[in-house]
């Protein structure tokens, strides 16, 4: 009887955590919708009918972009698990939303492990956040590989002056938290989970399967900023495609190196994206109804077909 309650205790656990999230993200999604300062909905609805941005042809373009963007992500994540066991391309692609909606309402998404890991066996999980972690490092790796080149060139050809004082002191700080979060690393230890332990796991990987995820998020990084600049074009931009991409991959470098809330991720964006185009003459409201469209496309969409597998999730209380 005892254990009949505790079981009945779980379940019921379990079924306000996927609640709290699913309903998290809804209210947060409609939130940064709705009552986003930066741009009212309104002003966003009608700029979108305006420059007929939701023909038949560029709606088809946009979901081909969302769903290559996504089909990547889940294939990425399905060779990374394959290293330890035969999964299907189905499962990976569950996890990889339902972790997607669980990710979006903490910092740095970093729900998105934790999420990931309750998918499997407890013998698998720590094997789990290693594979995950060389996922996101191989993304991230394309995006500062890019964002230097193409930020450089903006650089260069605006004449833009930085300030060496600020900019020594951001790069003195950023050592000093490099430095402090891998002497942390490296003297973590929880539940027989060190830095070692997950070191040695990946030193595991074969080189030919890192090529492949590395080759996968150079191409899921060619999508999204590509459906960046397609949105650009559909605005009738008048930019040239060498000087919208370095553009682009600056927004994206400079964004990404800002530790902050995933969920307020199309703000920082929109903000970070109207200091870059100003520079091209492109008026704030075509930058922040692209920022938002690019938000809604690859992260609410998503996220709401996440949000069913969230609470269809049936944890085995027996792992």
């Amino acid at each position: 009887m005892y254990n009949s309650l505790s079981y009945k205790s779980k379940q019921f656990f379990w079924l306000i955590i996927k609640l709290s999230i699913v309903i998290g993200c809804g209210y947060f999604i409609y939130t940064k919708l709705i009552e986003n300062e930066q741009l009212a909905f309104s002003v966003f609805y009608q700029n979108l009918i305006q420059n007929n941005i939701f023909t038949i042809k560029n709606s088809l373009f946009l979901l081909l972009f969302t769903f290559l963007n996504w089909y990547l992500e889940a294939s990425k994540w399905h060779l990374l698990i394959s290293f330890i066991s035969n999964y299907s391309f189905k499962s990976a692609l569950i996890q990889s939303l339902s972790s997607l909606t669980t990710s979006l309402i903490t910092p740095n998404r970093i729900g998105e492990y934790g999420a990931k890991a309750m998918y499997f066996e407890k013998k698998y999980r720590k094997q789990i956040l290693g594979l995950n972690l060389v996922g996101n490092f191989y993304q991230m790796l394309i995006t500062l590989f890019f964002g230097i080149i193409g930020f450089s060139y903006f650089v260069f050809k605006h004449n833009i002056t930085i300030n060496l004082t600020h900019f020594f002191s951001i790069l003195l700080i950023g050592i000093l938290i490099i430095i402090s979060l891998i002497f942390l690393i490296k003297n973590f230890n929880f539940k027989g989970l060190s830095f070692e332990k997950v070191r040695n796991f990946i030193k595991k990987i074969p080189a030919s399967l890192n090529r492949k995820v590395a080759l996968i998020s150079l191409l899921r990084f060619v999508v999204f900023s590509h459906q960046f600049y397609f949105l650009l074009l559909i605005f009738n931009v008048d930019i040239s495609y060498v000087d919208a991409i370095s553009a682009i991959t600056s927004v994206y470098l400079i964004a990404s190196t800002i530790p902050m809330l995933s969920l307020f991720d199309v703000v920082l964006k929109g903000s970070v994206a109207i200091w870059v185009f100003h520079f091209f003459n492109i008026e704030a409201l075509i930058i922040l109804s692209t920022t938002t469209l690019m938000w809604i496309l690859n992260f609410v969409l998503p996220a709401i077909i996440g949000s069913y597998f969230v609470l269809t999730f049936k944890p085995n209380f027996t792992k």
